[in-house]
């Protein structure tokens, strides 16, 4: 049992706690399965981790040294060229603080007494100030990327658009409606590797819309303000391992004790069986 509480999240972190903030990609978690967030959150014990996504991470670091490089300058990146987006990379003081995963952008909801938070890849900046949320996506398809589609990742990747623009303009910018996915898509049609990887690098527009918003974070603040469990998701891959590895376990404990009870019931017969039959051989013995 000790050990089950030291995987468990401190108390600090959960909500409620001086450390615990509604992050967006929790947002997503919410949305997705209920249970599952109220399980992270509220009681500590979040989904298991999977892999780190490696060469991901090594293409979004190279990106934002090479955007940081035109921030610096105050010139616009090819690719805003090639698209028409006339816009520069935006120099903010707090552009760091807005891409470190844990501040992120921040604001507090005073509605619901949460603070929301959402690290950002990139934001650039038109003229007349008004700013652009960008995103970052690598992958690795055949054929190119050049639209989102209605999948349940891209439909995330939007909402997640979504929050950022929403986190920006709560802390007083001006945003633009329309934010650019950058995305880098792999070329596996090259001959040989030879010790490097190819792009395609497409800009992709997505008008947002963060109405949907305040109306999530009050069906978020309700669920952890309740004491009782949600019910998971019809579809939530991880709800339905926990059920199935519990009901299993449980099975298993139970036929394990009928087991164990089935062999002392037969030790204890075997041991009445054995003095019947010492008491008879003592009867007969006496006749004689």
């Amino acid at each position: 049992m000790s050990e089950f509480y030291k995987a468990k999240r401190g108390a600090d972190w959960n909500f409620g706690g001086s450390k615990w903030k509604l992050s967006r990609s929790k947002i997503d978690l919410f949305m997705e399965c209920p249970r599952c967030f109220y399980l992270d959150n509220k009681l500590g014990v979040a989904r298991p981790r999977g892999p780190a996504f490696t060469l991901n991470i090594a293409v979004d670091k190279l990106l934002k040294k090479e955007f940081d490089i035109h921030r610096a300058g105050g010139s616009a990146h090819p690719i805003m060229k090639k698209y028409g987006v006339k816009a520069v990379p935006f120099n903010h003081p707090d552009v760091e603080k807005w891409r470190d995963n844990f501040s992120g952008v921040q604001f507090f909801h005073a509605p619901t007494g949460m603070k929301i938070s959402g690290a950002i890849d990139d934001v650039w900046v038109f003229p007349d100030g008004e700013l652009i949320v960008v995103d970052y996506k690598a992958t690795a398809k055949d054929g190119d990327v050049t639209e989102l589609s209605d999948t349940k990742w891209q439909n995330q990747y939007k909402r997640q658009m979504e929050i950022y623009q929403w986190l920006l303009r709560r802390n007083g910018f001006k945003v633009s409606m329309t934010g650019y996915f950058l995305y880098v898509n792999g070329k596996t049609d090259r001959k040989a590797f030879d010790g490097k990887l190819e792009f395609d690098v497409n800009l992709i527009a997505h008008k947002g819309d963060d109405s949907w918003i305040p109306d999530i974070l009050d069906k978020i603040k309700k669920c952890l303000a309740g004491s009782e469990i949600p019910k998971a998701a019809p579809e939530c891959e991880f709800c339905a391992y926990r059920e199935s590895a519990g009901r299993s376990f449980r099975e298993s404990l139970i036929y394990a004790k009928e087991n164990r009870n089935a062999d002392h019931k037969t030790r204890l017969i075997k041991i009445d069986e054995k003095r019947s039959a010492d008491k008879k051989s003592e009867s007969t013995a006496s006749l004689f």
